[in-house]
């Protein structure tokens, strides 16, 4: 693997203590995802509107948030925008910078930086995303932050995320993103500061990839 490098403090966020990836991401989801979605987006007005809003939740104890949002675009058109790795700084507003670094098989180094506590810092790390998981619905995809003992490949000891799109009907889809940051040190407020800065990100993460994908979207 090639050496990264990356601006930004080093070792901002701190160790999860013992939870592990995949429960704190399931917790997440399942706080998030629980609730009944609508099947297909109505007319244009005020219920449009509504059916597009972005819903999130803050998970105290995981040190993350999630977010979901229903799209008024066709589950493929939203796939194009979730792999688009190299652009998603274009499209999704709280991230700074967005660069694939490398490629193996059907997985996928992708080196990204978000701002956080108002621009007073930075968060990075490489994200090895793995091949989509078809799941009931629709399909999943997981990313972790590369270990590596070589070379630096962030300034957080963890950082997981799982997209989840599921189709609604033939012109609408549903995605989902939760994000889980490890602290490498103590911050003051623990969780209480870095979990709505988690939510806020995955928030803009879900909206900005709603709206790239209805431009993409055939009209």
């Amino acid at each position: 693997m090639k050496n990264y490098k990356a601006s930004g403090p080093a070792g901002f966020l701190g160790s999860l203590r013992s939870s592990g990836r995949g429960t704190a991401l399931a917790l997440l989801g399942g706080l998030l995802l629980s609730s009944v979605s609508v099947a297909a987006a109505p007319a244009p007005g005020p219920d449009l509107k509504k059916w597009r809003e972005v819903s999130r939740v803050t998970g105290q104890k995981a040190y993350g948030g999630a977010a979901k949002v229903n799209v008024d675009a066709p589950q493929d058109v939203v796939r194009s925008v979730v792999l688009d790795y190299k652009n998603y700084a274009k499209f999704i507003s709280r991230f700074e910078k967005s660069q694939v670094v490398g490629r193996k098989g059907d997985t996928t180094d992708v080196y990204l930086r978000v701002p956080i506590l108002k621009g007073a810092a930075n968060v990075w790390a490489v994200v090895r995303f793995g091949p989509i998981t078809p799941v009931e619905g629709g399909w999943e995809l997981v990313g972790h932050k590369v270990e590596s003992e070589k070379e630096k490949t962030g300034n957080v000891k963890r950082l997981d995320a799982k997209w989840s799109v599921k189709k609604l009907d033939d012109s609408s889809t549903e995605v989902a993103l939760e994000l889980v940051i490890v602290p490498e040190i103590s911050l003051p407020g623990g969780s209480g500061l870095v979990s709505p800065e988690v939510a806020y990100a995955a928030a803009k993460a879900v909206e900005g990839s709603r709206d790239e994908a209805e431009k993409r979207k055939p009209h």
